[in-house]
């Protein structure tokens, strides 16, 4: 060389890139399943079925797709992320990743068992809510026609029931036939808190749709668990008209504690939100505004003179129509013959609900003495985070649905898998709280909020990075999308040098301000 030789001959690259993948964010959520323990939770190391499920979770996190889009995103020739290259899946077709996921629905009941383990242990309080989804398709025999919470009318559907832990990490799920009402679901859930994660002292926490008298009765006290749920309107109704619940006592504070013979040996803490009151007297105006429009059109159909609605069951067929879409049939009287239609409002009626507004009861077996007032409707609110466990796993984050498999038992571990998933989105949440949006100074807000029945307050910190859209160290401020998405603009690159273009190297960009705040939050080092 020194002579006048050449290194790299004239017109040829120094360096070529031979591959480049997004990796940013498979580094972050594989680097976090692993640290969790996430995988040799799904089984132990070698075995090619754990390692495409971990595949499937992370990548349920990344991009959701259908097991066909999956197979040809982990293996080399189609990839679309480092993903497949950093299991070293190697080439992957769908009915491994069918026989994968069968592996894991055989293993559903020991994963649960080891995250009730982690997170429910001794005494504690389980949160247990119920949602459904729909299918595509008519040949799954789980699928049945019930209450459509997705709006899609006319679509077969299962439905699924999940329980967290008390801040909302979640621990098991069951799917249950389209069908089912949340009432039925509950008693397999008390044989499964019971009987296979023996824990010690339970506490359900329900809404009041799940934990109804007769569950309590049949389920709930039999098996010696204790409860935290609210009551349905007609109670309160019937609490009022006893006298038992005295609307006068919220004149000066927004919480009281009542008993009655109704509810032996439990204790009934009644709240009132103004806020909530507010909004409850908008949407019923605005319903009843609405009625009145539809009936007045209805009446204007029989009084007029050309080809006028003519018959009792005309008209009132007509009017049941309407009163579907409103629901404000109790609150209107009506007058209908063959040839005339009159209505009215039950003023009465609507005042005396209105009275109602905002009022909510919840309703417990345990003393004050385990847990108090403001600590107990603390618990029931807690269950917004299950809630918020389903809008991730239904439509913001990890699309559960549609759902497209016709075999029972991989419908059930396909709703494990997004279960698992968002066990580790989850994780991966807490860690990042500084970046996006998240209050994380949590306790401080509850000290600033007036009452536990009050609206949630936010930290000054969280109002800060609220309105200045920044971080306190100067960075703009993520949701979990964008950074998610930030992050996949890290690349892992395999590169080619003219002197040895047998002997590629991996090269990982270097990350920007924002990524390699998120890699220090989740621990990881960018070199993984």
């Amino acid at each position: 060389m020194l002579k006048g030789g050449t290194v790299i001959p004239a017109g040829q690259d120094a360096f070529q890139i031979a591959r480049s993948f997004p990796h940013g964010h498979v580094l972050a959520a594989l680097g976090t399943a692993r640290q969790i323990g996430l995988d040799s939770l799904l089984g132990p190391v070698g075995n090619r079925c754990r390692d495409l499920v971990l595949a499937l979770i992370v990548g349920r996190i990344l991009d959701p797709q259908s097991k066909l889009a999956a197979a040809r995103a982990f293996s080399p020739a189609s990839a679309t992320s480092s993903l497949g290259e950093m299991l070293d899946l190697g080439s992957v077709d769908e009915d491994e990743l069918y026989t994968a996921l069968d592996w894991l629905g055989a293993r559903q009941e020991a994963i649960e068992r080891a995250l009730a383990k982690r997170h429910l242990q001794g005494a504690t309080l389980v949160l247990y809510d119920v949602s459904s989804s729909y299918m595509e398709g008519r040949c799954c025999p789980l699928a049945r026609r019930g209450y459509n919470r997705d709006g899609r009318t006319g679509k077969l559907q299962i439905t699924y029931g999940l329980l967290c832990a008390p801040d909302g990490c979640p621990v098991a799920i069951e799917v249950f036939e389209g069908n089912t009402g949340d009432p039925a679901t509950l008693a397999s859930q008390v044989e499964k808190l019971k009987t296979r994660f023996h824990l010690d002292h339970i506490v359900l926490v329900g809404d009041r749709g799940m934990i109804t008298e007769a569950r309590i009765t049949d389920d709930l006290k039999p098996a010696g668990l204790d409860w935290i749920t609210a009551l349905r309107a007609p109670a309160i109704k019937a609490l009022c008209d006893s006298g038992a619940l005295q609307l006068t006592l919220f004149d000066e504070r927004d919480m009281a504690r009542i008993t009655t013979p109704d509810f032996p040996g439990e204790r009934l803490i009644v709240c009132r939100n103004p806020d909530l009151a507010a909004e409850r007297r908008r949407k019923r105006n605005d319903l009843l505004a609405a009625t009145e429009r539809d009936l007045a059109q209805i009446k204007a159909a029989v009084d007029r003179k050309r080809t006028p609605l003519r018959g009792t069951a005309a008209i009132a067929l007509k009017v049941g129509a309407m009163f579907d879409r409103h629901q404000m049939a109790k609150h209107f009287r009506l007058d209908i013959t063959d040839t005339s239609f009159s209505f009215a409002r039950k003023d009465d009626a609507i005042a005396a609900e209105a009275a109602r507004d905002g009022l909510y009861v919840i309703r417990t077996n345990l003393p004050t003495e385990t847990i108090d007032d403001p600590a107990t409707v603390r618990s029931y609110k807690s269950i917004a985070r299950v809630e918020r466990a389903f809008r991730c796993l239904k439509t913001v984050d990890l699309h559960i649905r549609p759902v497209y498999h016709w075999l029972e038992g991989r419908v059930r571990a396909h709703v494990l898998l997004c279960m698992l998933a968002y066990y580790l989105e989850w994780h991966i949440r807490q860690r990042l709280a500084p970046m996006p949006f998240e209050d994380t100074d949590k306790d401080l807000a509850e000290t600033l909020r007036p009452s536990v029945v009050a609206k949630a307050e936010r930290s000054p910190a969280a109002r800060r990075k609220q309105t200045a859209k920044q971080t306190d160290d100067g960075l703009p401020v993520h949701s979990f999308h964008s950074l998610i998405a930030d992050l996949a603009t890290l690349t892992r690159s395999t590169v080619t040098t003219a002197i040895s273009p047998n002997l590629p190297i991996t090269i990982t960009a270097r990350p920007t301000p924002i990524q390699q705040k998120a890699l220090d939050l989740l621990a990881i080092r960018c070199t993984q």
